[in-house]
C-alpha cells in the first residue's frame, strides 16, 4: 500500500483491511474450528494443564496461541495446518513428559527443581541468590500463610513452578518477625524475647549476650534485631 493510499476516513480500511465483507463470516466460522480443536487438544494434554502451569506447559500455552492466530486470520492461509501443528505440539509435549518421567535429569533440565528456602527459621541466603528471589518476596510469602516470624517455620520450599511450600513447626521458637519494620509494630500475640537477637537478613539466631558488631554466621549481615515469639 502506498502513502497516498492511506487515509484515517477510510473506515473499512481501519474496520476489515483488504478483505472483502464475506471474510468476516469465514473468519467467524475459522475461529470456530480452531477453537473447537484447541479444546480437544487442552483435553488430551492432561489435567495438569487445566492446574498449575510448569514451564514446559506455558511453553505450550504460548506456542498454541501463536498457531491458532494464523488460520483464524489470515485470509489466504487454511485451517488444516493449523490443526497438524496444533497437533504436533500435542505429541512433542506428550513425549517430553514420558522422557521426564524416565530421566530425572531431564526433568530437572526441563521443569526445573524444588529448592529449600527456610531451615528451622533460618533463610538459606545461597537458594535464595540463585533463585533470584528477595528476602520481601520471602516475607510476603509468609505473611500470606499467617506466619508472624520465622520461628514458626520448620520448611519453607520454592516449587519447580515458582509456588512456595510451607511446613511449621509444632511448637514454634524465638525469630525475626515477618512484619516490615515500618510498619513500628510487634505481630498480633507476638513479644520480643530478650534474651535472643535475630539477624535481621537471614534470622540466624544467637544470644542477647553477643556483639551486636559480630558478622552473621549465615549470611556475613551485621544487623541484629530482637527476636520475636
Amino acid at each position: 500500500m502506498e502513502k497516498d493510499e492511506i487515509k484515517l476516513s477510510d473506515w473499512e480500511r481501519l474496520l476489515i483491511g483488504n478483505n472483502p465483507w464475506g471474510f468476516m463470516v469465514e473468519v467467524f466460522l475459522r475461529t470456530l474450528v480452531i477453537y473447537l480443536f484447541i479444546i480437544i487438544v487442552m483435553r488430551l494434554l492432561g489435567k495438569r494443564m487445566n492446574a498449575q502451569l510448569t514451564i514446559t506447559d506455558l511453553a505450550v500455552m504460548l506456542t498454541l496461541g501463536a498457531i491458532a492466530s494464523v488460520p483464524m486470520q489470515a485470509f489466504d492461509r487454511g485451517i488444516l495446518p493449523g490443526i497438524i501443528l496444533l497437533f504436533s505440539i500435542l505429541l512433542l509435549h506428550q513425549g517430553q513428559t514420558i522422557l521426564t518421567y524416565k530421566n530425572r535429569k531431564a526433568e530437572i533440565l526441563t521443569q526445573g527443581k524444588i529448592s529449600l528456602l527456610i531451615k528451622d527459621g533460618v533463610i538459606d541466603t545461597k537458594h535464595l541468590k540463585e533463585l533470584r528471589i528477595s528476602k520481601d518476596q520471602i516475607m510476603a510469602a509468609l505473611r500470606s500463610k499467617g506466619v508472624r516470624h520465622l520461628g514458626q517455620v520448620k520448611r519453607l520450599y520454592s516449587e519447580a513452578d515458582g509456588h512456595f511450600s510451607l511446613y511449621k513447626l509444632a511448637e514454634s521458637k524465638p525469630g525475626l518477625s515477618v512484619y516490615p519494620r515500618a510498619d513500628g509494630g510487634l505481630p498480633p500475640a507476638t513479644k520480643k524475647i530478650d534474651r535472643h537477637r535475630a539477624c535481621g537478613y537471614c534470622g540466624n539466631m544467637v544470644d542477647q549476650d553477643s556483639d551486636s558488631r559480630d558478622e552473621c554466621s549465615n549470611c556475613g549481615n551485621r544487623d541484629w534485631v530482637p527476636a520475636i515469639q
